[in-house]
């Protein structure tokens, strides 16, 4: 199985995103893997509830720790990021909302022929959908992830 490495802080995390992912967001510190690295939201933007942005950030570190940062053979697609639970501390007057998702993958190139199977066979009277998904299902990994996000503002 893939080793997923947490990612290093080399730089402003959020010009490795802009530069990676091409979405400019409020954020400064670390990839959140502990409170003392956590991901700085500076302020909420305006359009983009905190969950969600939340979300999009720790998808954004998922496709970075398991598809970008890999050699081509192991690198994972059909990534997902879903929320299981959280809490909200109060240190030293900063929240930090702590939040453990539940991340899910397919082995690229495993994922590519699953896209590609379903596309030709789908109208196929002889395509069995239920076993297609059985397959994907049995390919996908699960990984238990925690993210934690100092919240300076919400406004």
């Amino acid at each position: 199985m893939t080793k997923f490495n947490e990612l290093q802080n080399q730089t402003n995390i959020q010009e490795i995103i802009k530069t990676t992912f091409d979405v400019d967001f409020p954020l400064s510190g670390d990839w959140g893997y502990s409170q003392e690295k956590a991901t700085i939201i500076e302020h909420t933007p305006k359009d983009m509830p905190l969950n969600q942005l939340e979300h999009t950030i720790t998808s954004i570190r998922a496709h970075l720790e398991m598809n970008i940062t890999q050699e081509k053979n192991n690198r994972y697609a059909g990534i997902n990021a879903n929320e299981k639970s959280r809490e909200t501390l109060k240190v030293k007057g900063m929240r930090f909302d702590k939040i453990h998702y539940e991340v899910t993958g397919i082995k690229e190139e495993l994922y590519h022929a699953f896209i590609k199977e379903y596309k030709e066979k789908y109208e196929s009277e002889d395509f069995d959908l239920n076993e297609h998904f059985q397959k994907r299902k049995q390919a996908t990994i699960v990984r238990e992830v925690v993210h934690f996000f100092g919240i300076k503002s919400e406004e």
